[in-house]
């Protein structure tokens, strides 16, 4: 019979355990349907911020793959100190959407949403879609250009509308990428969307 301590313990482990199955990231990001799978409330998370915000999904989830192939606590590499020792990292960029601490601090007190954690998918990806509003609203720039909201979110709406990627030749490759991801996302995301309404209890 189990004592109140082992279960306690019991229970903590398993509570480790869970934790840890929540916060990695999925196994399969090249195609958005596996990753829906793996992550059950991923889908309804991504959702909900394209009806907020009016980003689609596949947009917001390649802009995320490029940030941090949905690591949850990703950080920038840091500096080297003489070539060597470690330095303080490039920014404070960190999570899931890559939002650096200032930036973050905005979409809090904007949103609404004052809990929000940069680890927290569910917020990640609702600051995504609030950021590609903000861009839609300060940038003129299409919800559904996935280029230049990329272009956007990397270098800032001051930055993006004084063209400061202009000459940036390696940052418009990103933002080919993601826009190319975002197409193949899409297209994967017309095979299951109509599963992944149904819910789980459909099956």
């Amino acid at each position: 019979m189990f004592s109140h301590r082992a279960l306690a313990l019991t229970v903590a482990v398993s509570g480790l355990l869970l934790g840890g199955c929540v916060t990695s990231p999925p196994r399969h990001v090249e195609n958005i349907c596996h990753i829906f799978d793996e992550k059950d409330d991923w889908y309804e998370e991504a959702k909900d911020a394209q009806e907020r915000w009016g980003s689609s999904i596949p947009v917001m989830m390649a802009i995320m793959y490029q940030e941090s192939r949905f690591q949850p606590k990703a950080k920038p590499p840091r500096t080297k100190l003489l070539w060597v020792l470690p330095g303080p990292r490039k920014s404070s960029a960190y999570g899931f959407s890559q939002a650096k601490d200032e930036t973050w601090d905005w979409y809090k007190d904007k949103s609404g949403n004052w809990g929000a954690d940069r680890d927290d998918f569910d917020d990640a990806i609702d600051f995504v879609g609030w950021y590609n509003y903000q861009s839609h609203k300060r940038s003129k720039i299409a919800l559904n250009d996935p280029y230049h909201l990329y272009l956007a979110y990397h270098e800032g709406h001051g930055g993006f509308n004084r063209r400061s990627f202009k000459n940036k030749g390696w940052l418009k490759a990103v933002a080919k990428k993601v826009s190319a991801r975002s197409a193949i996302y899409t297209r994967q995301l017309q095979d299951c969307e109509k599963r992944l309404n149904r819910g789980w209890w459909w099956f």
